[in-house]
């Protein structure tokens, strides 16, 4: 497996831009969510001069431009300026959430075994509203609408196809409860979205998705699987699996005046 400056580094640039976000990189990567996420201005990746007073500055007048209110700093060790986080706190900002970055050589992976749980790759439409029944409840997102789907099997198909990624979806008695997906970057698959229905946690189905997407990775030819567990859910069951960990990364939410 690569080395550790190098995962940092590959987590720090590892950006999700949403269909129909509008996004702007100018020394910090600034996205405007889509009102089906629930909207609002994600601010990560910071990489710029100055001062980290003047870093929040500049995100937040982003977001002002933008005619938003609410903005998430997603802010790491990699980030500069340094300093970021007690910027933040001083301007009231809360803390919401903390991931932690973890890292694992797929010849090394041994997820284990998950009776009683299917998984499987998605590949067609009908898949895509299973794994829509499993995200709308945990994310507290919209349902995606028919245009919705077209355009999620377009992307599904294209990134299989390319070699570029793939989402799986595990069931237990048919029913869908659990899912995640993968991209692949150079030697990195990016492990994302991993979503498990609240009433079916502790059975095993994130384990069975954490696996297929391992497998799968593997086959896409990554070497490393790369991924941030939520400290409260998925940082345990990473751990268990083998990952090591790289640091962690920090959301606060300012609300702009």
């Amino acid at each position: 497996m690569t080395d550790a400056d190098a995962i940092r580094r590959a987590a720090a640039e590892w950006v999700w831009l949403p269909r129909d976000s509008d996004h702007v990189v100018d020394g910090m990567v600034a996205v405007r969510y889509p009102a089906r996420f629930g909207g609002g201005v994600r601010v990560s990746a910071f990489d710029r001069e100055g001062t980290a007073d003047e870093a929040v500055d500049a995100a937040l007048e982003r977001a002002r431009d933008w005619g938003e209110r609410r903005t998430t700093f997603w802010v790491g060790a990699s980030d500069r300026p340094t300093g970021l986080a007690d910027a933040l706190l001083r301007r009231g900002a809360v803390h919401e959430d903390t991931v932690t970055v973890f890292a694992l050589a797929l010849d090394e992976a041994t997820p284990g075994e998950s009776p009683g749980v299917t998984v499987e790759t998605v590949r067609t439409r009908e898949q895509l509203r299973d794994v829509d029944a499993v995200n709308v409840p945990v994310w507290e997102q919209a349902p995606l609408d028919e245009a919705g789907l077209d355009a999620e099997l377009r992307e599904l198909e294209a990134d299989w196809s390319a070699g570029r990624g793939f989402r799986v979806l595990a069931r237990i008695d048919g029913r869908p409860v659990s899912t995640g997906g993968a991209t692949i970057v150079g030697e990195f698959a990016r492990l994302w979205g991993a979503a498990t229905l609240a009433s079916d946690r502790g059975r095993g189905a994130y384990r069975a998705v954490l696996a297929e997407r391992l497998r799968l990775a593997r086959a896409f030819g990554a070497s490393t699987a790369l991924v941030k567990g939520r400290v409260s859910t998925s940082a345990p069951i990473l751990a268990r699996a083998g990952f090591r960990t790289y640091g962690e990364e920090r959301a606060y939410r300012v609300d702009v005046d």
